[in-house]
């Protein structure tokens, strides 16, 4: 049976993989992370609907080393960790078109959410799921983190965030194939899905290429649960596709 500890369960893609995992009948438990969300701590009922997984949450500020720490240990022993937290704009910040717009502020905030957060928790995670029979550190990057992709420019926070973190995990796959072979490390790119993270750039997305939740999530655990087919340290989409870094 297997423990995942999943990181932003509590919103979006989170939220959904959180609902589909909890039929998973060899998953036995979910631990899962909120931040900043009242209503999430009413959040049990989320994913219980014929659920087999019991789910535990936890309120956590992946930026804080002492947070992560806490909440890694506390679980104890665990198998998969998915890092579901990302984040893009809020209501006075939007992504650059030029670097003319460049906010310095913004720009630590996407590295402190984007691309700290994988670093936390690889170095809370490493002792359990070394154990792990066949253990997954999986994170949601982004394809608009692919430096050899970029061809239309701008969203210089977003973008370096996200490369950063896609270095983070490619440097932690090859640390960990000698400390913890048994280890699949992944970045995973969700396409682009109908959450509030997207909703202001989705007018330009065909209906085909826009995800519900549900379906970008669904795609999502079909990979996950072939990492251990390949090699650990890959930068792939929800369908499988291999993405230049």
């Amino acid at each position: 049976m297997t423990t995942v500890a999943l990181v932003g369960g509590s919103g979006g893609i989170g939220a959904a993989l959180l609902s589909l995992l909890s039929v998973r009948e060899n998953i036995s438990a979910i631990h899962s992370t909120y931040y900043r969300s009242p209503a999430a701590g009413s959040l049990g009922s989320i994913g219980q609907f014929g659920a087999t997984a019991s789910i535990v949450w936890s309120q956590v500020d992946i930026t804080d080393e002492a947070s992560v720490k806490q909440w890694l240990e506390g679980i104890g022993s665990f198998d998969w960790l998915i890092n579901c937290a990302g984040f893009l704009h809020d209501i006075n910040t939007k992504p650059e078109k030029t670097v003319a717009q460049l906010n310095p502020a913004n720009f630590n905030r996407n590295m402190s959410i984007n691309c700290l957060p994988n670093l936390l928790l690889a170095k809370y995670a490493h002792a359990s799921l070394k154990q792990a029979d066949k253990g997954v550190f999986a994170s949601l990057t982004a394809k608009v983190g692919s430096i050899e992709d970029n061809r239309l420019g701008g969203w210089y926070s977003y973008r370096a965030s996200k490369a950063a973190a896609n270095m983070v995990l490619k440097t932690l796959s090859i640390e960990w194939a000698r400390s913890a072979p048994n280890v699949r490390v992944v970045a995973l790119h969700p396409g682009t899905t109908d959450t509030k993270l997207s909703a202001p750039f989705q007018a330009n997305v065909k209906q085909e290429n826009l995800f519900s939740t549900e379906k970008a999530a669904g795609m999502l655990l079909e990979q996950i649960e072939q990492l251990h087919q390949h090699p650990s340290g890959r930068f792939i989409a929800y369908d499988g596709e291999e993405l230049p870094w």
